[in-house]
């Protein structure tokens, strides 16, 4: 064996795969262990190899367990009767290869106690046997293949919820595949943007919201339309997000076309929306960028309901708001050069307020008509307009 060749296989298995040599050396001398005992071993043997990574050499040991009279099954005993036996009280049947009496571990070692393991040599053999040796093969590259399983789902389930960055590996019936390095996600079609394009071989940037073990792998689910990817693309590009002196409240969206984002500062003199803008703009208008031009409205987050529901229909001006805290209803009165403006397009501006503040909204004119009504959870329960709505740039 070319100890100097599996020394560098093993740390390049480490630094390709995220897999300790140690771990794989804990594979190999299990496939060793296997391959011995099923050329040498007998039934019930607990068989144990020792790999030495230095010198190459392999020695075997049989472990038995040290068992006292009180645990073990009398020979004649029926199995009925211990199947009605409480599974905590189970008794053991003795098998020499796996067991030995407490008082014969004893005069081999002082102190073992009940369910101590004694250590026995075996003789080493050079000669495995092909099936054996191809079954040690085996066990070595399944066990890698759980250990590389184990690396990679620890590494993203700590990611979950995070954004991460991949290349574009293929497209399939809409959906789209990122190359990760050490796996691939996949970005479902209706997690996408709308209208958004993907070519092969180029960056993409998701949000990694689930991660799920299966047992024909570890499935990595990406999201652009969820509307956690603006909160963290926002905490990437604002100090005073990082740092909790500005913080997000909520927030709605419709992906591609409109957000809305409330925010608050934790500290006196800091302007929240302000630290979100930049300065000209630039910080917002890199994560609009990124998001292929959808439009991002930054209101200020205030404990007064009526304030918040206020600058949640922004850019509307609001004259007066009639609070219901039992129904969790809010009627709105705007002037009427206002309604389309609070409404929005399609009901957007009123429907992503409703999101937003979690209230139910009833948009009225000044005469009191009811104009639009939207839901919490943001649906339009009716709406009436005289002229088309507007979405303010």
């Amino acid at each position: 064996m070319d100890l100097k060749l599996l020394k560098s296989a093993l740390e390049q298995i480490e630094e390709e795969k995220g897999i300790p040599k140690e771990k794989i050396i804990e594979t190999i001398q299990d496939a060793l262990a296997a391959a011995y005992k099923k050329d040498y071993g007998k039934k019930g043997q607990i068989v144990r190899a020792n790999f030495d990574i230095e010198t190459g050499a392999t020695t075997f040991s049989q472990i038995k367990i040290a068992v006292d009279e009180s645990m073990l099954k009398p020979e004649d005993e029926e199995e009925t009767e211990m199947a009605e036996e409480d599974e905590d009280n189970k008794k053991i049947k003795f098998n020499p290869e796996h067991h030995i009496i407490i008082e014969e571990a004893r005069k081999i070692k002082k102190g073992v106690q009940p369910n101590d393991e004694l250590v026995f040599p075996l003789e080493t053999k050079k000669d495995y046997g092909r099936i054996a040796s191809q079954t040690a093969k085996q066990v070595i590259i399944q066990r890698i293949r759980e250990a590389e399983k184990e690396s990679i789902y620890s590494e993203f389930k700590n990611n979950q919820g995070e954004i991460i960055n991949g290349i574009v590996q293929r497209i399939e019936n809409g959906n789209v595949f990122i190359d990760l390095g050490r796996t691939t996600a996949i970005l479902p079609r209706d997690e996408q943007i709308r209208g958004e394009r993907y070519r092969i071989g180029e960056r993409a940037k998701a949000l990694l919201f689930l991660v799920e073990d299966t047992p024909k792998g570890i499935n990595l689910f990406l999201s652009r339309s969820h509307p956690k990817f603006i909160a963290k693309l926002f905490e990437m590009e604002v100090p005073e997000i990082t740092n909790g002196v500005v913080e997000i409240k909520n927030l709605a969206r419709e992906a591609g076309s409109r957000s809305k984002i409330a925010v608050v500062s934790n500290q006196e003199g800091i302007d929240p929306i302000g630290s979100c803008v930049g300065q000209k703009g630039i910080r917002v208008n890199t994560i609009i960028s990124e998001l292929g031009g959808e439009k991002i409205d930054i209101i200020e987050w205030s404990p007064d309901t009526a304030q918040f529901i206020s600058n949640a229909l922004s850019p509307a001006k609001i004259l007066d708001i009639e609070i219901n805290e039992k129904t969790k209803e809010a009627k709105v009165m705007v002037e009427e050069d206002q309604l389309s403006l609070a409404i929005g397009k399609s009901g957007q501006n009123v429907r992503l307020a409703a999101k937003l503040t979690g209230w139910k909204l009833d948009i009225r004119s000044r005469e009191g008509k009811s104009m639009a009504k939207a839901t919490e959870e943001g649906e339009i329960a009716e709406i009436e307009q005289g002229p088309e709505s507007e979405e303010a740039e």
